[in-house]
């Protein structure tokens, strides 16, 4: 990547920070593209070489949403217990290391639950599904007797919700503790 291309994905990467923030605090439809360019110091002008429309950094922002959960419960290898382990750790970790992570979280909610957002949003939002690969993973942790019997797309929503709390609580106020990572995974353990 040459200097440029550096400088300008470093900005792009500014914009969305900053539309995150935004978004959160003041709704989509409250959130302007004029605020956006004054949060990073920018034209309104210059943004839109760098996003067509609130509307496209919007979505860039809950497809990233909707990429990092997805990616995070592919088929694994690894025996159930410890994946929810090694996955309630990572995402512990960049919550308390990367604000911009809670936030997502916090965006995710309010875009699933929103009638605020585009409908271009809402279909995209169709693509988010973590629980049923998540209770797969779960059914296999049961036959194994590492993970705690029960229905396995409830225990996949209480392993999954409590990491959505933790996450928005700590991205409205950074001063909270987190919670062990492994907290989170007793919720699955069978005892």
């Amino acid at each position: 990547m040459t200097i440029r291309e550096d400088q300008k994905e470093k900005r792009r990467q500014e914009i969305l920070f900053a539309g995150l923030s935004l978004f959160i605090s003041k709704g989509y439809s409250g959130t302007t593209i004029k605020d956006i360019a004054g949060a990073v110091g920018m034209s309104a002008g210059l943004m839109f070489h760098y996003f067509a429309s609130k509307e496209e950094l919007y979505l860039a922002l809950v497809s990233q949403g909707i990429e990092g959960p997805m990616n995070s419960v592919q088929p694994t290898e690894l025996e159930p217990m410890t994946f929810f382990e090694i996955t309630a750790e990572r995402i512990l970790s960049y919550i308390k290391t990367q604000p911009f992570v809670a936030k997502m979280f916090v965006l995710m909610h309010q875009a699933t639950y929103s009638d605020d957002v585009p409908a271009s949003v809402k279909a995209l939002l169709t693509k988010l599904d973590i629980h049923t690969p998540t209770a797969k993973i779960i059914r296999k942790g049961q036959e194994n007797g590492t993970i705690r019997a029960g229905d396995p797309l409830a225990l996949s929503l209480a392993f999954w919700s409590a990491i959505q709390g933790v996450a928005e609580t700590m991205a409205m106020n950074a001063d909270m503790p987190c919670p062990e990572s492994e907290w989170i995974a007793d919720i699955l353990r069978a005892k």
